[in-house]
């Protein structure tokens, strides 16, 4: 079939879709119905069939005579001039080391795992430890702060926290072990037990009657073989925190069954791979890509996934080399290949021979998500690369895999710069306005689908169906239909092209940073009275925060007073949420009903027209915000 005819398949009938697909996957007992859509929009695929990622991503390859010994991951680390591969026979015998350890350790199914690790072997087998024996895990980026572990250590309450001694990319050391440490100290919820990789990297202190060893507690395990245990396809894999517009983060919580067969189907008809393909998704194991294109999809395909641990930048010794990536790819052959248009943006500024310089013969394509792909770094990475596609696609956490992408598996689309081109399966888009009605082709609305939604997309937010339910399918009134968050267009040949986002969340270097979370973090300052964080455009990682303040008389508005509101983000959130810069006001723009008009700064750092402002209480408010983003925007 066509693509086209694929999709109209999968809108008219998933149920007709998405069965075959199902069946070319392991179950220990088959689906009793493919959709149940009986409590909308909480839609649960292949209901009363049980199964296991794990088993689909590690045992069935590991006992097959033809795939035991092919690379399941690749390890790289530019910087130690260090590659490790661990075959699938290996990672088996690896991952069942680690389940016999989580149950020595008296967890059970239905239990948290926090993991704070660098990209590394070990994260990515705990992860598949976790789904072998129905542990959910929530890997959380190691670079976040104290502060936001301790929010998700709230939320999810884990049995057990697996850290490592620490990490270091580009010759910098973060003291994760600590880190962890200074988390579980200032959670209410007191974690049981903390189980300490060390790569030694950094000495630590463990804490006695808490922390555990990973290598003395690997070799000590009387358990060296488990059973994958027989999942519901609706059982949950992990909890993955999300930023949204308000301070507290949503737990995407994920299930089994659909998430197995939606990546599966990906890494074949949307991304091209053969039974011989090597994948390397750029993106740390944090976020919702390193998730499913590095730990699982490629795995559960039977192919060969890389684990890259180190910067765009930095080659051995750490010394500067932004053709680290590229001499990657041409070491380990791979062939398909997915980052983010920030990270190309950034090698813009460096000398083309740097990548030139690689026989990239092996890469036949380059995908990139995270934020809209603008045209000028397609065309320079088209021009670049030669003959490698260079395809746009568009997704979220939520999704858990593709919304929007050119279906390179399938058919032969021509591709439009700057747009991700059409839906995948079961995707019903449609671009809205405020009222939920269709707008006309190359109108800027809302993206939404209409339900249901399909295989692979979250079940819920983690303990919070109400919130769920609210943030996602409430946001339209009167319609039930899934809100993206993300303004659009679609072109009279139905090409979709996706403007960023319509509500207070900030894409910084494709990660989602909440506004609210920011300000709320600030409002705890004993200096500030107010504050509002927007964002603007940034050259390299398309966003970065900006801050306007206003603080308590009492207090002096000076460069140390900045730096310190700086700092308090950066230790608060972490790096990722540095701003562009702080800039003390003495009010923000309200309407007469004290709401801070949001709109109005934006479109000030946008430098758009305000329109309406009849509503402002203080017009020389806006005036001052001008006058201080003008400024900013100049230099």
């Amino acid at each position: 079939m066509t693509y086209q005819e694929e999709y109209q398949l999968s809108i008219s009938d998933p149920e007709k879709f998405w069965a075959p697909i199902s069946q070319k996957l392991h179950w220990f007992k088959p689906p009793e119905k493919i959709l149940d859509a009986s409590n909308p929009p909480f839609y649960r695929w292949f209901k009363g069939g049980t199964t296991n990622i794990c088993y689909n991503a590690v045992d069935r390859w590991a006992l097959s005579e033809s795939h035991a010994d092919r690379p399941a991951y690749i390890y790289v680390n530019p910087v130690e001039d260090n590659l490790i591969m661990v075959s699938y026979k290996e990672l088996y015998k690896l991952v069942n080391q680690i389940a016999g350890l989580l149950l020595h350790l008296g967890l059970k199914k239905g239990d948290r795992v926090i993991f704070y690790l660098p990209m590394s072997i070990e994260a990515c087998a705990a992860a598949l430890a976790c789904t072998r024996i129905g542990l959910i895990h929530s890997i959380i980026f190691a670079g976040f702060s104290k502060e936001s572990i301790a929010v998700r250590i709230d939320d999810a309450k884990p049995k057990l926290i697996i850290c490592s001694d620490a990490s270091k990319r580009a010759g910098k050391i973060t003291p994760l072990k600590e880190i962890v440490d200074e988390a579980v100290e200032i959670a209410e919820y007191k974690v049981p037990k903390v189980l300490v990789v060390n790569f030694g990297i950094q000495s630590y202190d463990p804490v006695s009657g808490r922390d555990l060893d990973w290598k003395t507690e690997l070799e000590k395990c009387p358990i060296k073989e488990v059973e994958c245990e027989q999942l519901p396809s609706d059982h949950p894999s992990y909890i993955l925190y999300t930023s949204g517009t308000t301070g507290r983060p949503k737990g995407a919580l994920r299930d089994t069954g659909g998430y197995m067969v939606a990546l599966y189907h990906s890494i074949f008809s949307l991304y091209g791979c053969h039974e011989n393909s090597v994948y390397f998704a750029t993106s740390d194991i944090g976020w919702v890509v390193g998730h499913s294109y590095t730990i699982y999809a490629p795995l559960i395909a039977g192919i060969t996934s890389i684990v890259y641990d180190g910067t765009p930048l930095h080659g051995k010794y750490g010394e500067q080399n932004p053709g680290i990536w590229f001499e990657t790819i041409a070491k380990v052959k791979a062939d398909v290949v997915f980052s983010s248009p920030t990270a190309f943006r950034m090698l813009r500024k460096y000398p083309e021979e740097w990548i030139t310089k690689h026989d990239l013969s092996c890469l036949k394509y380059l995908f990139l998500a995270g934020e809209p792909l603008d045209p000028p770094t397609y065309q320079w990475a088209k021009r670049v690369l030669g003959k490698v596609e260079i395809v746009d696609n568009y997704w979220q956490t939520e999704t858990g895999w593709p919304v929007l992408c050119n279906p390179v598996g399938v058919d032969n689309i021509p591709i439009k710069p700057g747009s991700p081109t059409f839906p995948t399966w079961s995707w019903n888009l449609e671009v809205v306005n405020a009222e939920g009605n269709i707008v006309p082709p190359n109108e800027k609305g809302f993206l939404v689908a209409h339900p249901p939604t399909p295989p692979g997309f979250m079940m819920t937010v983690y303990g919070d169906d109400e919130r769920f339910v609210k943030t996602y399918f409430k946001e339209i009134p009167g319609k039930e239909v899934y809100y993206t968050g993300d303004y659009a267009i679609k072109d009279e040949d139905g090409y979709y092209f996706v403007l960023g986002r319509a509500d207070e969340v900030i894409k910084v270097a494709a990660h989602r940073l909440g506004t609210r979370e920011i300000e709320e973090l600030l409002n705890s300052h004993p200096a500030v009275a107010e504050n509002m964080v927007i964002g603007i455009a940034h050259s390299v990682k398309g966003q970065v925060p900006l801050v306007l303040v206003v603080l308590k008389e009492s207090f002096e508005w000076d460069e140390k007073m900045k730096q310190e509101l700086i700092q308090t983000i950066r230790e608060g959130i972490g790096p990722i949420a540095t701003p562009k810069d702080v800039l003390r006001v003495s009010r923000l723009p309200k309407t007469r009903s004290g709401k801070v008009m949001r709109r109005i700064i934006k479109a000030i750092a946008e430098q758009q027209d305000l329109g309406d402002i009849s509503t402002i209480e203080d017009r020389t408010a806006v005036e001052e915000i001008r006058n201080a983003i003008e400024k900013i925007l100049e230099n």
